[in-house]
């Protein structure tokens, strides 16, 4: 049922290694805002331990490719130029918007640019390191990739913090709880709503 109060739409961004995962999962526990994680869909294929429908809507090229041709997608972009597509579903956003709650969109800086053009009064934050090479240590200590894989990463890190300006908040990504308690105080002193300009 569409509420009084429609709800409102987050936009959270950062780099690979900065950390968004594990600070909206504490964000989500913390913030006092009714928010609803938004599931992206992809192309790629699950990674063990995930599922579809809680990690991602997992989606075969061919299915990708007529929901966008249906117009499903608030925005879908191939990442990193691997043949792997990304995207937010309409209706992941739309009917948790309209039961007034708060969305929380965590795409890359194509995604969230591509979002603004259709929720231009979204909240936008940008989560980041302090540096790059703060974020080379951290790609580093994972020890998840090789080191040809994390000088990618990097030169994508690089680009995306080139966009960090256009958002509305910037968080450094320090102290995981730092980050928490001031994206919480974001989501907390916005009391507007909005609902999409166009769909």
């Amino acid at each position: 049922m569409p509420s009084d109060n429609p709800g409102k739409l987050v936009v959270i961004s950062g780099p690979a290694g900065a950390g968004k995962s594990t600070v909206l999962r504490e964000v989500f526990h913390h913030c006092r805002r009714p928010l609803s994680f938004s599931v992206s869909a992809t192309t790629r294929p699950p990674r063990p331990g995930e599922l579809n429908g809680r990690d991602y809507h997992f989606l075969t090229p061919a299915e990708f490719q007529k929901r966008r041709a249906e117009g499903d997608f608030l925005e879908c972009f191939e990442v990193f130029g691997r043949g792997h597509w990304y995207g937010t579903l309409w209706s992941e956003v739309t009917p948790s918007l309209e039961a007034g709650k708060w969305v929380v969109l965590e795409v890359d800086v194509d995604g969230a640019m591509a979002v603004l053009e259709r929720f231009p009064q979204a909240i936008t934050i940008f989560v980041r390191p302090r540096s790059i090479d703060v974020l080379r240590k951290r790609l580093e200590a994972r020890g998840t990739e090789a080191a040809a894989e994390i000088e990618r990463r990097l030169e994508v890190a690089r680009q995306e913090m080139t966009f960090a300006d256009r958002y509305q908040h910037q968080v450094i990504n320090d102290d995981v709880q730092q980050a928490v308690n001031r994206i919480c105080q974001i989501l907390e002193a916005d009391g507007t709503n909005a609902l999409p300009a166009h769909q």
